[in-house]
């Protein structure tokens, strides 16, 4: 493996990516490792957090990671399976702006958004938040230069390479595209989160 990693504290290191795509690889043979005195694997945009048992599982945990075979491809395209399908209405307040931004018309917008795969990077800004990539590169957008003070739960929408759910009420600053009833965050569940990182996530228009 050959990422740059930092020491974070005495307790973690802190990996360096070129791409969200190889944080999911790496990610997926971090997992495979079984490395001991690891505690938690944290994605990022661009890093990888490795929370350690204690100060002395730095050294082995950098030696180990320096054998670490990583299948970037093989992990980044997947073997077509989706994890999870999200039926969304495309009614969201910012869609004619997306389409003045891209230049497709609101039906392609929605036909790109529902017809391309997902793939869920990383969580984060709120639980049940999770960051999907890997979608039609023509829906890149910039956040709004206003963000909003009240994003409603269940919007669905789009920021930079990252399509996104906001899970509860919340400011935020994505171009909204539609909105989902799908529960994104639920203690009552045995895994709150529905998104985790690495899940394949497909749109479905209603």
């Amino acid at each position: 493996m050959s990422n740059v990693i930092r020491d974070y504290g005495d307790r973690a290191l802190l990996l360096e990516c070129e791409s969200t795509d190889e944080v999911l690889a790496l990610t997926v043979a971090l997992n495979e490792a079984q490395i001991p005195g690891l505690l938690d694997i944290v994605p990022a945009s661009r890093t990888v957090l490795l929370e350690l048992a204690g100060p002395r599982d730095q050294a082995p945990t950098r030696q180990l990671l320096a054998r670490l075979q990583v299948g970037a491809a093989a992990a980044a395209e997947g073997d077509g399976h989706i994890d999870v399908v999200i039926d969304v209405v495309y009614d969201g307040a910012d869609l004619t702006d997306v389409a003045e931004l891209t230049g497709l018309d609101v039906p392609d917008i929605i036909e790109a958004h529902a017809a391309t795969p997902w793939r869920c990077g990383f969580g984060g800004f709120a639980p049940g938040f999770a960051y999907l990539v890997g979608g039609d590169p023509r829906l890149a957008v910039p956040r709004r230069s206003e963000p909003r003070i009240k994003v409603p739960a269940g919007a669905v929408g789009l920021a930079g390479e990252f399509s996104g759910i906001y899970p509860r009420q919340s400011p935020g600053g994505w171009q909204l595209i539609g909105h989902t009833d799908a529960v994104l965050w639920d203690v009552e569940r045995s895994q709150p989160a529905l998104l985790m990182p690495g899940m394949r996530v497909q749109f479905r228009a209603v």
